[in-house]
């Protein structure tokens, strides 16, 4: 009989943890799809389909650029993509490394991007962003953040002096 409780619980303990992870092919299935899906908001982007582009964020996302604050609202995300497509030619990125959550329902994905603004500033970097499967199994990103590779312009700083003269 102990033989047999013992055995019912070892059962019932490797059952439970395998609730709520995720095949290996359930992995690349979703790895795939994220990958589809950064690719379509770089297409959807790269067309400067300001709707478009901002639906693929969650409601509740944030994003983070470089030299600014972090953007909090759907609100202002999309007046953070307005001013950048009004001043950007063009933009891509590519998705370079997926990670996925044994719960499968969290991913980050990291890459990089090019982009060349409408002044002819060239710049290239890197971007990290977390897509969150949602209630009705959609994937949003909910949150993005990206960085230059280019070194940071060098500040001008005031004369010796020149902040205490007033």
């Amino acid at each position: 009989m102990k033989t047999k409780c013992a055995f019912a619980g070892c059962f019932a303990l490797i059952s439970f943890a395998f609730v709520g992870t995720v095949s290996a092919a359930d992995t690349k299935a979703i790895e795939q799809a994220l990958r589809d899906l950064d690719a379509q908001w770089a297409a959807t982007a790269a067309t400067k389909d300001l709707e478009k582009t901002v639906s693929f964020y969650s409601d509740d996302a944030i994003v983070m650029p470089p030299n600014a604050p972090a953007d909090t609202s759907k609100e202002a995300i999309r007046k953070g993509w307005k001013d950048f497509l009004d001043n950007v030619n063009n933009i891509s990125w590519k998705t370079t490394r997926v990670e996925i959550a044994k719960s499968g329902d969290l991913a980050v994905l990291t890459g990089t991007y090019d982009m060349t603004m409408k002044d002819g500033t060239k710049d290239h970097g890197k971007y990290c962003e977390v897509w969150e499967k949602q209630p009705d199994g959609k994937w949003k990103c909910g949150t993005d953040m990206f960085s230059s590779d280019l070194p940071a312009p060098v500040a001008t700083s005031p004369a010796p002096g020149a902040a205490e003269k007033k």
